[in-house]
């Protein structure tokens, strides 16, 4: 009898959702509340809007423990996640793609733990899957895509954006890059044992390093990169599944 390889749990952030095929929502519950993924004609990868797919939920009220409980129910063991992020690193650009290894976590009233009942301490000395991360980058160069590497991500409460003043902390912290949702998703994903790794995209330069920051400005850029972004996820999955590229 063949061992079917579970699929690959792929969730979407703002401007990329809508590059993916949403037309068949399952609805899956779990003691945390209820998720919903997409499941996608290829069949090897599951679409998870962060956000929901009408973009309603704001990066403070998302509900990160029933996204992550409920790949973990599906059989997902490796989640690619995307997010829109601005830059703090001058070399890292709007309109590049990156792949975090690090973050600082800034945020203030999110649930950050699935062991709130008993003492579990999980390591977190490398948040983000090193072999997920590489699979990405051959992706990229296989497809031309230029992608920067080890970006530190700092995660933010929302939904505001920040002020010049934290930007100039965060980066003097050794912050790269700025967005308000990657927190508790990784550290959740690391809880559950799951490979966890982050494709952002930088819309603008951080509040200070360039005049105003606005909402129109990420998603005139995610529009641009969202289906490389797309291309990068699906040149990526077959790999991750062992199937031959």
């Amino acid at each position: 009898m063949t061992k079917l390889t579970p699929p690959v749990g792929i969730i979407t952030g703002t401007g990329i959702s809508e590059c993916f095929d949403l037309s068949r929502p399952r609805a899956i519950r779990t003691r945390f509340g209820k998720a919903t993924v997409f499941d996608q004609q290829r069949g090897d990868y599951l679409v998870m809007p962060r956000h929901g797919a009408a973009h309603k939920s704001p990066p403070h009220g998302i509900n990160y423990r029933a996204n992550i409980a409920a790949f973990e129910r599906l059989g997902v063991k490796e989640i690619i996640a995307t997010s829109a992020v601005g830059s703090m690193n001058r070399r890292f650009r709007a309109g590049e793609i990156g792949l975090v290894d690090q973050f600082l976590d800034f945020t203030k009233r999110r649930h950050t733990t699935f062991f709130e009942d008993k003492v579990v301490h999980t390591d977190m000395t490398y948040p983000y899957s090193r072999q997920i991360n590489l699979e990405i980058s051959m992706a990229a160069k296989r497809m031309g895509v230029d992608l920067m590497p080890h970006l530190t991500y700092v995660c933010t409460e929302g939904p505001r954006f920040e002020t010049a003043a934290e930007i100039r902390m965060y980066k003097t912290l050794g912050g790269d890059v700025v967005g308000m949702t990657g927190v508790p998703e990784v550290v959740l994903a690391n809880e559950k044992k799951l490979e966890y790794a982050s494709i952002v995209v930088a819309t603008n330069r951080a509040a200070g390093i360039q005049p105003k920051v606005s909402q129109e400005e990420v998603l005139k850029v995610m529009k641009r990169s969202g289906k490389v972004v797309k291309q990068l996820i699906e040149s990526t999955v077959p790999a991750l599944r062992g199937e031959k590229r």
